[in-house]
């Protein structure tokens, strides 16, 4: 397991990120697919320091996309460290425009989402991933592989960037579930 780091490899600059408010399905945003973004424009390392700081006060939030905020952009967070169900762990994670090049064994688990707070479902997803993106202020290449709950995480903000929520991706009514604990 890698050891945690307190903000994104390379970006200091995400420290200083502003609380926004989460958008809720059905707003429009959620559903069509974000933009690529250039990731050294300050609007873009902000918005990713806002996801961030969005996503550190939220109580069992794990990622954070930019649509999520009401922003159609290729840009998330994700920080799986300390979850119970974490086993590969990166840290605090910033990506912009970020694509899944390799993806194998897959399976079911429970997903919830902020977007859609009532509600959560069970999605099948890769349990080993590698993702290609680029990192939101220097512009460097990233490219991450990871397994498990993280896998499941990156896979469901890469999905909220491509105008998708988890209940596009459950195989029916019967695996679409109440939200049984708020955190």
């Amino acid at each position: 397991m890698t050891p945690p780091s307190p903000d994104p490899p390379g970006s200091p600059q995400l420290t200083n990120g502003n609380v926004r408010r989460v958008v809720r399905a059905p707003d429009p945003v959620l559903s069509r697919p974000a933009s690529e973004v250039d990731p050294t424009d300050p609007q873009i390392v902000q918005l990713a320091a806002d996801l961030l700081a969005t996503m550190r006060v939220s109580p069992g939030c794990v990622g954070l996309a930019a649509p999520q905020v009401g922003v159609s952009a290729q840009v998330f967070v994700v920080d799986v460290t300390g979850h119970p169900k974490a086993t590969t762990v990166h840290g605090a994670v910033a990506l912009c425009n970020a694509r899944i090049v390799a993806a194998s064994r897959w399976r079911v688990g429970r997903e919830g989402c902020m977007s859609v707070p009532d509600l959560t479902g069970d999605v099948k997803r890769a349990g080993r991933l590698e993702v290609e993106a680029v990192s939101p202020g220097t512009g460097e290449p990233i490219r991450l592989t990871t397994e498990a709950f993280e896998a499941r995480a990156l896979q469901h903000e890469i999905d909220h960037c491509a105008g998708l929520l988890f209940l596009d991706r459950v195989a029916g009514a019967h695996a679409v579930h109440a939200r049984k604990v708020y955190l």
